[in-house]
């Protein structure tokens, strides 16, 4: 069977395929933040580096794009909350970097996912921060429940056999 990109079928496909790639980045970024505020001597200097790094890479391409000047006069016109997104990516960003190297990488993802997917349902549902309503039906209850049984389940961890050898490690912890 084929299916021409100009469906919508197809583009969801794609599009979800592209969340996929983007969200396998997000343990690397977890990792690799952590690595940096340990060398950095305090987490916290890892996020102000992450932020600014993100900047470095964005500033460039929105010049390539020849993005026009932001609207600010247009923007302040809006809702409070539109401005307080930063701040949760300094949360974000601060949690998995002390977090990950605690808990390990699969183990805070996948408490990342569930509370994103617990907030991501009642902003659909109840149409909030601009989204379009969508209702929470139970289809899309059970899928939830799915995935925090799911986060149970990878906090299930039997005890190594006696004289297991330790994991490889691909670097300095």
């Amino acid at each position: 069977m084929s299916v021409s990109l100009a469906t919508p079928l197809a583009s969801t496909w794609i599009a979800l395929g592209i969340a996929v790639m983007s969200g396998a980045m997000i343990p690397f970024q977890a990792g690799t933040n952590a690595m940096l505020g340990r060398g950095l001597g305090h987490p916290l200097w890892a996020t102000v580096v992450s932020l600014a790094v993100s900047l470095t890479v964005v500033a460039p391409v929105l010049w390539a794009m020849r993005a026009p000047w932001p609207s600010v006069a247009a923007a302040l016109h809006g809702p409070w909350w539109q401005w307080i997104g930063g701040v949760f990516g300094v949360i974000y960003i601060t949690a998995a970097l002390i977090l990950a190297p605690r808990v390990g990488a699969a183990n805070f993802i996948v408490g990342v996912v569930a509370g994103q997917m617990l907030a991501s349902l009642l902003i659909d549902h109840f149409g909030l921060v601009g989204l379009p309503a969508r209702p929470a039906t139970l289809a899309r209850a059970a899928g939830l429940g799915l995935i925090l049984l799911g986060m149970l389940v990878m906090q299930w961890q039997p005890t190594p056999p006696a004289g297991r050898a330790a994991p490889v490690s691909l670097g300095p912890r």
